[in-house]
């Protein structure tokens, strides 16, 4: 099998510097058959790190196909195969691909949050148990998320692999001197166009993804103090969850919780996910976008969230990382755009018009 050079150059970062795989490590690698010369290349680069590779790989289509006949027992059934692979990893690389975005966006809301709640577990073990287990989860051309981001595939895979493939010692470099400011902070006030809301925030925990945990990385991020958020905010832009596109998005916090929810569209989803348990309802993570080479809105959260000038809420779970706070099995990135705001640490202006002060 040929293999695009660019491919290549992903896996071997992702390999070396994402998950810096070590001899003897078991590492996953979860994707599906449309990332199929991707999945080749890391499984390449993984031997050649002296590691051994167990696969996980999916078929296009299964999950709709799953939802229209699972029964109740399908649905609380726990997979103790996945949850054994992953305990037995020390790495875990998942890849985000699809052929169609809209699979799941007529299956009934209600069985996704239950499937969700029983699957938990699993997914907190993965992006909670540093360093028992690292993951990164990854972005790679398909066709379906190039028609999503109103790109041709060859754009789109320009797109990809130029917010990917970056010296991320020297972005890195950046996106410390602001971390730096956020570790010594407590109290974030975004105000501008569409947000005046206030949060206390675990500073002393607030971290930073150079591309160890996404790829493409480039974000700063840390969890509210769970009851402290007081205000609203309207995001710009959609969020979009097992293809359900959420547009208009405007929420008012009292003592962290979303207590007023509205949207212009398909705000029954919305609803329906912000009570898919207890915590749902309250924040689990502030982050700000900070690739820069991300620039456009894509419709795929992996990229949005990193967009600079922008950034991101997340409903439900707080990493531990962070200082945890809130358990919840939804973790629900939505992005706004800052370029008509400021963000506030602690009485002064860090970031105006979504530039750096």
């Amino acid at each position: 099998m040929a293999i695009d050079e660019r491919t290549k150059k992903l896996a071997k970062l992702v390999v070396k510097y994402s998950v810096f795989v070590k001899p003897h490590e078991n590492v996953v690698i979860s994707g599906s058959t449309e990332a199929e010369q991707f999945i080749v290349a890391l499984y390449e680069e993984v031997l050649k790190a002296d590691a051994h590779p167990i696969l996980r790989i999916t078929l296009p289509g299964l999950d709709p196909i799953y939802y229209k006949y699972a029964k109740d027992h399908h649905l609380k059934k726990f997979p103790e195969y996945f949850d054994y692979m992953v305990k037995n990893a020390q790495k875990y690389i998942g890849i985000n691909t699809t052929t169609n975005t809209k699979e799941l966006s007529n299956v009934d809301p209600a069985k996704i949050s239950a499937r969700s709640k029983i699957t938990h577990p699993i997914s907190d073990y993965i992006v909670n148990e540093k360093p028992k287990i690292h993951r990164v989860t990854v972005g790679y051309p398909a066709i379906a998320k190039a028609q999503e981001a109103g790109m041709s595939l060859s754009e789109y895979e320009d797109f990809v692999f130029n917010a990917c493939v970056q010296d991320w010692k020297k972005i890195g470099r950046e996106i410390d001197k602001v971390l730096a400011k956020f570790r010594k902070g407590k109290v974030v006030h975004l105000l501008g166009q569409n947000v005046d809301l206030k949060m206390k925030i675990h500073g002393a925990k607030a971290a930073a993804d150079k591309g160890e945990e996404n790829m493409p990385g480039g974000e700063v991020f840390m969890a509210p103090v769970r009851e402290s958020l007081e205000g609203w905010i309207k995001f710009d832009y959609p969020a979009i969850r097992s293809g359900n596109e959420v547009e208009g998005i405007e929420i008012t916090f009292e003592k962290g919780r979303a207590v007023e929810v509205k949207a212009r569209k398909n705000e029954k989803f919305l609803r329906q996910m912000l009570a898919t348990d207890e915590n749902a309802s309250f924040i689990g993570e502030l982050g700000i976008g900070m690739n820069p080479k991300i620039k456009k809105f894509t419709k795929d959260l992996l990229f949005d969230e990193k967009i600079g000038g922008t950034i991101h809420l997340a409903f439900g779970m707080a990493y531990k990382e962070n200082g945890g706070g809130n358990d919840s099995s939804l973790h629900w990135d939505i992005v706004k755009d800052m370029h008509k705001a400021q963000i506030i640490l602690d009485g002064k202006v860090i970031q105006k018009n979504g530039k750096w002060v």
